[in-house]
């Protein structure tokens, strides 16, 4: 795997972190660090010594964005780089970023994001695919696109909804203001903002947290979160019901159990 995402398992506690590693160019999401990033994403999918992701960026920034240079087809030969087949080709193009903002969505394992710096148009749209948001109090976020006459190709349209509201949503797109971090935090778009020097120990250890706990049970809940958003409720009962019986059947529930009446901390093996 190329240098442009370092990969770095702790194996001891489950978790591995995902470094975008282009910090003087603000760790923006060139043709090679998508690339990078989907194929570390898809061996930590089949990997079940791994149970949590972190992913955040090196230097300055969490991500900027898409590569300017290939965004107006410079030296590089990302999916942005105008060619003879037109918006078609275009189009086409965006196979990896979707690729990537669908890996860390519906993975089965819970992905951190730690965030510091800016987090700007595919940057942003980047985090919002995530299960949880740990900012550091630098942190910004804006969605770029409107600046640039562009319209937010990496889920942006669908994601920020969801995720801030539809009020803030359309702000957001339509003026590319940024957000700081205190409104972020308020709007229940970050789980908790701390310094920078805090920002990675404390997403380290929520995935320690996460990794400690029942494997079977944490996917399938992720799994039901994200298929409940296009789910009535009576379906998503019906789902849920399977979802369960699968946990009681688990050795991990029985294992839960006996740590319960034994008052001890449980050793979940995801079986």
């Amino acid at each position: 795997m190329s240098s442009s995402v370092i990969r770095e398992i702790d194996g001891k506690h489950g978790f591995v972190t995902l470094t975008l590693n282009r910090p003087d160019r603000l760790n923006s999401l060139s043709n090679d660090l998508l690339e990078s990033l989907s194929d570390a994403l898809d061996d930590v999918a089949v990997d079940d010594s791994i149970r949590a992701v972190i992913i955040t960026g090196a230097g300055r920034a969490f991500c900027s964005g898409a590569d300017t240079d290939e965004l107006t087809g410079g030296p590089g030969e990302g999916p942005h780089k105008p060619g003879p087949g037109g918006a078609e080709e275009l189009r086409r193009g965006f196979r990896l970023a979707r690729k990537v903002i669908l890996g860390i969505y519906e993975m089965e394992k819970p992905v951190i994001a730690a965030i510091h710096g800016s987090a700007v148009g595919a940057g942003f749209d980047l985090a919002c695919a995530c299960d949880i948001r740990i900012a550091a109090d630098t942190a910004r976020f804006m969605a770029a696109y409107i600046h640039v006459g562009l319209f937010p190709g990496y889920g942006g349209t669908w994601l920020y909804p969801r995720l801030v509201g539809p009020a803030k949503a359309a702000e957001l797109m339509y003026t590319g203001n940024f957000m700081e971090v205190d409104e972020a935090k308020s709007l229940g778009f970050l789980n908790s903002v701390v310094t920078e020097e805090e920002l990675l120990p404390a997403a380290q250890k929520m995935a320690r947290r996460i990794a400690s706990g029942p494997p079977i049970a944490i996917r399938l809940a992720k799994t039901m979160m994200r298929r409940g958003m296009s789910m009535d409720l009576e379906t998503s009962l019906e789902m849920s019901a399977a979802a369960e019986a699968i946990t009681l059947s688990s050795e991990d529930h029985v294992e839960g159990m006996g740590a319960l009446r034994q008052k001890r901390r449980p050793e979940f093996k995801g079986i």
